[in-house]
């Protein structure tokens, strides 16, 4: 059975001086700002590039609960963000890597069986797999 979300976005103007929002589904976001001054220029708003690594850093420390799970370990806590790297080249921007920092309080986790379960989460959660980018990882066990 497919399952499927919907994020949505409008805008209006050119690139420079135009103006868009973001929506999701769930409503977590409703028309946010985004711009070229919030993607280029680090001026408030959103861009595509911290969303994707929202929903990358998401679905992967749920895959990793999974993965944790099946091993028979239960994480205190997993903590994970996404650096989406965007880089111009010859043909315009393109995202060109993410890298993924994770730590994690896992009782019972020795730190070789956290980064090989880590890893399996990296390579099999959907969002990886939808991606082209090279995904890199850290994963500390921490406590």
């Amino acid at each position: 059975m497919a399952i499927n979300r919907t994020g949505s976005a409008i805008w209006s103007g050119g690139i420079k001086d135009g103006k868009g929002a973001i929506s999701t589904e769930s409503g977590a976001l409703k028309a946010y700002p985004y711009g070229f001054s919030s993607r280029f220029e680090g001026q408030p708003g959103s861009n595509p590039e911290e969303l994707l690594g929202a929903a990358h850093a998401a679905c992967f420390t749920m895959a990793l609960s999974l993965i944790l799970g099946e091993a028979g370990l239960k994480a205190d806590l997993l903590e994970t963000t996404a650096r989406v790297t965007l880089d111009k080249d010859s043909a315009g921007y393109a995202i060109t890597a993410i890298h993924l920092k994770l730590k994690g309080k896992v009782p019972g986790a020795e730190q070789a069986q956290f980064a090989e379960l880590a890893g399996k989460a990296k390579a099999g959660c959907p969002v990886s797999k939808a991606l082209n980018a090279e995904i890199s990882l850290d994963a500390e066990l921490v406590g």
